[in-house]
Parts: structure tokens; C-alpha cells; sequence
């Protein structure tokens, strides 16, 4: 099964204004999860803005999106040899965690679970 990017998330401080901005720009709509969170929600590459401080990123993360079992998934991550750098964690739809890779890049995985709140 080949697995592909389908997320990129960005890290912000205020997520009303850049989502403004890259709906002014570009058209995009957004869904808003709070105050913290916003994300497209097309079903192709999609795009979540990240202002929460409970699940904070640096730099902008690639998220890689699995059909089933996350779990398995960071266990081949941890065999390839890459570094969990949050475990396993729920959000609304569903779950994700983050690690890094030899080269240090930091990545997330997630299953999209439309039950999970």
C-alpha cells in the first residue's frame, strides 16, 4: 500500500488571522476547531494551522495519514529508526503521533477516525 503526504500543518499564533489571510488569498475554506485550530478539509493535501500549546509544533510538519492500525505504524517508524517525539495522542477525528527521522526532520502520522471527539 503506498501512503503519501496528506496533511501539512502549520505552526501560528494567531490561527483567525493566517486562516483570513489564506482565505483571502487563495479562496481556501477552512473548518475551525476551536479557537486553537483550523484545517481545509478538502480530501486532498490539506492544510492545518496550529495555535494550541498543548500539542505545539516548531516548524511546519508534514503529516503522513494511515488507512488503519497507527499503532503498528509507529512501530515500523521505531524499527526504521526514527524517534517518537509524541506519542500517540486524539484529537477531533481522529489520532495522531510525531517523530523524527535520521536527518532530524520532524514528521506526524494519523488515522482519521470521524467518531473520535
Amino acid at each position: 500500500m503506498m501512503l503519501r503526504i496528506s496533511y501539512v500543518e502549520l505552526p501560528v499564533k494567531a490561527v483567525a488571522e493566517v486562516r483570513d489571510f489564506y482565505a483571502g488569498a487563495f479562496g481556501w475554506a477552512f473548518t475551525d476547531f476551536g479557537p486553537d485550530y483550523a484545517a481545509t478539509m478538502t480530501g486532498d493535501t490539506d492544510m492545518g494551522l496550529n495555535g494550541s500549546e498543548d500539542h505545539a509544533i516548531a516548524n511546519i510538519m508534514p503529516i503522513v495519514e494511515v488507512k488503519e492500525d497507527l499503532e503498528g505504524a509507529l512501530e515500523k517508524v521505531v524499527a526504521a529508526g526514527g524517534v517518537i517525539t509524541l506519542p500517540i495522542f486524539a484529537f477531533p477525528g481522529g489520532r495522531r503521533f510525531h517523530f523524527r527521522d535520521p536527518a532530524g526532520h520532524e514528521l506526524g502520522v494519523c488515522i482519521n477516525e470521524p467518531e473520535t471527539h
